[in-house]
């Protein structure tokens, strides 16, 4: 059973302030909790129903480091953020953060992009396609929202995420620059390429002239109905399909 004073820390975390000030980030869910267990990612709590904290025996005494605490399920639905609260819940530590390596090999830059699920979509989109970095600009969502972490499945595993480092990177970076826009060339027509970097930008004002200003080649997904634009998400795994060698 957790104290008052955890209980109120953990729900504390649900603010990104409080999960900057204290360098952590929440991921819960069975699957989710799963995942994070078997990697060597550092943990600070683990909680989950005395079932589920023995099905997982083996993986949790992987991490010695976290808290371990069986909760009950009323326990659980007081903390998590999710509508059906699901067996576990970890409480991670975030990496220090890292700049932007010399990157030469595919890769995708997010401007402005706000919306938690098409943030945890876009490093899904990245973790399935193999991409390995993904750099944000200053006004991207929290890449440790825990709506990130649960769209995400993971990703934040295998993928590097770099945030605030877009103007930098781009001013630097020698690979071809693939803006997604409405008015660029029919992504069907261009030929792929072996390295890149796909730029989505913000959900409703689309890509920053400062950020524009750095396209090799604006590319777009042809419409042939009535809807006024696509999900930045759907968009970005488009795009990746078509873009990207087999």
């Amino acid at each position: 059973m957790l104290s008052k004073a955890q209980n109120k820390y953990i729900r504390s975390l649900t603010h990104q302030k409080h999960r900057k000030d204290n360098k952590v980030f929440i991921a819960e869910g069975a699957k989710i909790a799963e995942e994070w267990l078997q990697s060597s990612w550092q943990l600070q709590y683990i909680l989950g129903t005395e079932a589920w904290l023995a099905a997982n025996k083996a993986a949790i005494a992987r991490h010695p480091e976290a808290q371990t605490h069986a909760v009950t399920d009323d326990e659980l639905n007081m903390l998590s953020l999710l509508p059906s609260p699901n067996q576990a819940m970890l409480i991670a530590h975030l990496q220090e953060p890292a700049p932007v390596p010399e990157i030469n090999e595919w890769c995708i830059a997010l401007d402005n992009i706000q919306d938690p699920g098409n943030m945890g979509t876009i490093i899904r989109i990245a973790d399935w396609f193999g991409i390995n970095h993904i750099i944000c600009s200053e006004g991207c969502a929290d890449a440790y929202n825990p709506k990130v972490v649960q769209s995400a499945m993971g990703g934040q595993l295998r993928v590097n995420i770099y945030e605030g480092g877009l103007d930098g990177f781009l001013t630097k970076n020698k690979l071809p620059v693939f803006a997604a826009t409405l008015d660029g060339s029919n992504v069907y027509t261009i030929e792929k390429a072996t390295a890149g970097v796909l730029v989505i930008g913000n959900e409703s004002k689309g890509i920053s002239p400062a950020v524009l200003q750095h396209a090799t080649r604006k590319v777009m997904i042809p419409r042939r109905g009535g809807a006024e634009s696509l999900n930045a998400g759907v968009s970005a795994g488009i795009l990746c399909a078509l873009l990207l060698p087999q």
